[in-house]
């Protein structure tokens, strides 16, 4: 009789399915979505978005509606309810790169306040339980550029941030080259073996745990090394 209820249950149930369950359970793979689409959406759009606020900074802030917009069409439907959250999340990156590089760009000490417009909204959703991924990728984004923020005061490289700024790109060869001389430094070195430490400790620890919105928030901060490694290799090519 027991042989006869497992053969039926082995009937109605697919293979297939069963075997991609226990191969790939369904919340690994909303873990690994958020950390990818965590480090996509740090990687990517910042060098869609850099050279568009220079020339077009309005439609770069317009473009924020957009985020939203599809943010919350993606969170109505369940298959897509991790981008939507994200997508939130992000929009708040993407509004705050906006205001900054589009027409603050030359003050270096408003960049973090700036940046971190979006905190207060970020608190309260966390604290009423609402689009976590997408806010835990936003405080993970913000970190990462805090940390970075943090690297430039150390080192000393804000008057170069704020000449580089202040004229023209065909113009900026010669400070860039400045700059990459203060990093090379043992100083400069040190500081940013150190602070890469901190952000490699601080977005490696939260892959232990199993939400994804932990995963996000690993994947944001993982991913301000990758572009900060790939900025400071442009400049030392330059």
């Amino acid at each position: 009789m027991l042989n006869t209820h497992i053969s039926l249950l082995e009937k109605a149930v697919p293979k297939s399915t069963t075997s991609a369950k226990k191969i790939f359970p369904p919340q690994i793979a909303l873990k690994w979505q958020a950390f990818f689409g965590a480090v996509f959406l740090v990687c990517v759009p910042v060098f869609i978005q850099a050279p568009m606020v220079r020339e077009l900074p309005l439609a770069s802030l317009a473009i924020t509606g957009i985020w939203v917009w599809l943010g919350m069409r993606l969170l109505s439907q369940p298959k897509m309810a991790l981008w939507g959250d994200l997508l939130l999340g992000f929009s708040w990156s993407w509004l705050a790169g906006s205001i900054y590089w589009g027409w603050l760009r030359a003050e270096p000490y408003v960049h973090l306040p700036v940046e971190a417009i979006g905190l207060p909204f970020a608190i309260w959703c966390l604290y009423r339980g609402r689009w976590q991924v997408g806010n835990w990728f936003y405080l993970g984004s913000l970190l990462g550029t805090a940390i970075t923020d943090l690297y430039f005061y150390a080192v000393g490289l804000i008057p170069y941030w704020r000449r580089v700024m202040q004229v023209d790109p065909e113009q900026a060869l010669p400070i860039l080259q400045e700059a990459v001389a203060l990093v090379q430094t043992p100083w400069g070195i040190s500081c940013a073996g150190l602070l890469a430490a901190i952000l490699l400790a601080t977005g490696l620890f939260p892959l232990r745990i199993r939400q994804a919105r932990w995963w996000a928030f690993s994947g944001a901060v993982l991913s301000t090394i990758l572009v900060d490694f790939l900025f400071w290799l442009g400049a030392s090519a330059a």
